[in-house]
Formats: C-alpha cells, sequence, structure tokens
C-alpha cells in the first residue's frame, strides 16, 4: 500500500505540475489574435486542445486525491461500491481506481 501511495503521490504532483503549464499557456494566450486569419484559426485550434488537456489533468488529479484519501483512511484497497477487495493486478494498472473490476463494468 505505501508504493502506490507514493506513486499515487507522484502523480498527484506531476498533474499539478501539468495543470499550471496549461493555465500558465492560457494566461499567456490572453493577448489579441494574430491577424492573418490562418494563423487565428490555428490559435484557437491549439487554445481548444489546450483546455481539453487541462480538463482531462483536473479530473485526473481529482481521482488521485480521491483515492489517496481512501489509502489514509485504510480505505484504498477496498471497492467503494460492493466492499470487497480490488484486485492487486488492478490496482497496478490503475492505481488511482477506487472500485473493482466488476463495478467499474457495471458503472
Amino acid at each position: 500500500m505505501a508504493e502506490r501511495k507514493q506513486e499515487l503521490e507522484a502523480l498527484r504532483d506531476e498533474l499539478i505540475d501539468r495543470f499550471e503549464r496549461y493555465k500558465a499557456h492560457k494566461e499567456q494566450r490572453d493577448g489579441p489574435l494574430d491577424k492573418d486569419m490562418e494563423d487565428q484559426s490555428i490559435e484557437l485550434q491549439n487554445d481548444e486542445v489546450v483546455e481539453a488537456l487541462q480538463q482531462e489533468a483536473e479530473d485526473e488529479l481529482r481521482q488521485v486525491m480521491h483515492a489517496l484519501k481512501r489509502i489514509d483512511e485504510g480505505e484504498g484497497d477496498v471497492c467503494e461500491q460492493c466492499d470487497e477487495p480490488i484486485d492487486a493486478r488492478r490496482l497496478k494498472a490503475v492505481p488511482y481506481t477506487t472500485v473493482c473490476r466488476e463495478c467499474a463494468e457495471l458503472g
């Protein structure tokens, strides 16, 4: 469990860094659009991609924080839906999961 917690903490830190980089990119891009229409189109597409990546990082960070909380509460390897143990292989593959494979497939 301690190894998984360390892995999740490292992932949390990496996601926070990634989120901050996306946020900084957006703040830097708040200036006027380029005068060239093609360049404007590329800038807008890039902004949309960065926005989607930022949202993805935020969602994953939320899941990591939830998993860390469950570990701290001593429930990190128990499915939060059926209270059965989560298979170690699943925890290795998806360290921030809080549900067993069966419940994930149902949900």
